[in-house]
């Protein structure tokens, strides 16, 4: 009674209102705070490129800096290729294992300490299983070591234009102390430019469309099967890599040939791989939308190689398909993926 008498008429009521709304709005405030980093979100960055021009159909966040994980591997194939051209090495050079390379840890086929494989074989393994292993072994041999091939890996990004890259591994798995900072870095503009410069001047696509191998017969049988779901399920597509780590989230870069026209996409940072793969597909059905028509038709500078033929082989034609025609369902049984389309996003 004492306190009602002491105060002023309409207190309680403008006291109320307050407490009310600090009642309200103190959740929020915390739950934005904690929210992890892509929740709501389908990407971290992403892009749309014309593979015959180079020109950006669809940019957003493009030059977010985050790690690319095992889409690492292209640079690594990057490099490798210039090994292959410059005589250094061959396709049918021998790799003998050692105990470090068995012991890189992640994806791998399993590589055991004097067990010799073909550089071929090996980049098969590290384009279609994603082998940790397979890198690292190939790196080592065709440097001379580790940090000497990480060391031309980091050139080649210079050379290629690829401003906002580190590479530190060639196989992109996280440093041991988990720091970001520490470990390799890049964008999904760098790495279109990346996909450009493969998807014209190399072989890649004989790797990256191959859906799947045994690796290693007769000594080994290890059936390997592509990461990229896209494979066989979206028209067009046929390659390029897939990533994964905690720090890195779920990555593709993927290209797809329509009607003599290609296009490069690249997400980086999804929050599930089911997630990216639909942002993928849409992206893929946006930029074929985007581009100008009567545009030149995509002419690379190299004609990939035939993929071995055979029952443990599943090459995916760069031939587009019949317009209107679904893609042929998966060899695993799942169901051709379905999309629903949002309008085209402003760049």
């Amino acid at each position: 009674m004492i306190f009602s008498r002491l105060v002023r008429p309409g207190f309680h009521r403008r006291l109320t209102a307050v407490l009310v709304c600090a009642f309200t709005l103190a959740p929020t405030a915390l739950s934005a705070k904690t929210r992890p980093a892509g929740t709501g979100n389908s990407y971290k960055g992403a892009i749309i490129m014309d593979a015959a021009t180079g020109n950006v159909l669809f940019n957003d966040h493009d030059e977010e800096s985050s790690p690319p994980a095992s889409m690492t591997k292209l640079m690594t194939f990057a490099v490798l290729h210039d090994k292959i051209q410059s005589g250094a090495i061959t396709l049918q050079t021998p790799v003998t294992v050692t105990a470090a390379d068995s012991k890189i840890g992640g994806t791998q086929v399993w590589l055991k300490e004097k067990e010799v494989f073909t550089v071929d074989e090996l980049l098969y393994a590290m384009m279609i299983q994603s082998a940790n292993d397979a890198a690292y072994a190939l790196g080592r041999t065709a440097g001379g070591s580790v940090p000497a091939f990480v060391a031309l890996m980091n050139a080649k990004a210079r050379e290629l234009g690829m401003t906002q890259t580190t590479f530190r591994t060639p196989h992109g798995l996280p440093p041991s102390n988990r720091n970001i900072a520490e470990g390799d870095l890049s964008t999904p503009r760098d790495f279109a430019l990346l996909c450009r410069y493969l998807v014209q001047k190399t072989d890649v696509l004989r790797y990256t469309s191959v859906k799947r191998r045994a690796f290693g017969p007769p000594v080994r049988n290890t059936i390997m099967d592509n990461h990229d779901h896209l494979l066989g399920k979206v028209e067009g597509v046929d390659g390029l890599k897939t990533g994964f780590t905690n720090g890195a989230g779920f990555c593709l870069s993927a290209t797809a040939q329509r009607h003599g026209r290609r296009i490069i996409v690249v997400v980086m940072g999804s929050p599930d791989s089911k997630t990216r793969d639909i942002r993928v597909k849409e992206l893929i059905e946006q930029g074929f939308a985007a581009l100008p028509p009567g545009g030149p038709a995509f002419v690379p500078a190299v004609n990939p190689a035939s993929a071995p033929a055979g029952p443990d082989a599943s090459p995916i034609s760069a031939a587009p398909l019949p317009a209107g025609q679904p893609a042929a369902p998966a060899d695993n049984g799942s169901a051709t993926i379905k999309f629903s389309l949002p309008p085209a996003k402003k760049n």
